[in-house]
């Protein structure tokens, strides 16, 4: 081979080497680039389902202060039931003293 064609040959491996290269770092970017976008939608799906399990306890709570705020109530109402039949049975005793007391009173005089 001449000179001239060694050169040639040279300068056509050069320019391969050069264009592999250049394939290599616009390669390399997309990879990057799809990867930093990747990695936007996987924080923007994280951020949904923070947000949708945060909502689902909130209402978890919710639901479970409803549930004790109706028991309370159940529960106080019960009592309140209770304390007045209680106290309408003493009003009755009550009622009965009186009036035995009244009839031996009027009895003794």
């Amino acid at each position: 081979m001449a000179k001239n064609e060694i050169l040639s040959e040279i300068k056509k491996a050069e320019e391969s080497a050069k264009l592999m290269v250049e394939e290599a770092i616009d390669a390399k970017n997309k990879r990057i680039s799809d990867a930093r976008a990747e990695a936007r939608e996987i924080l923007k799906q994280a951020e949904i389902d923070a947000h949708k399990a945060s909502q689902d306890s909130f209402k978890e709570g919710e639901k479970k202060i409803l549930e004790e705020r109706d028991k309370i109530i159940n529960d106080g109402e019960k009592n309140a039931l209770a304390m007045s039949q209680k106290a309408q049975a003493n009003i009755d005793k009550s009622v009965n003293y009186l009036v035995q007391e009244f009839e031996r009173a009027v009895l003794n005089e």
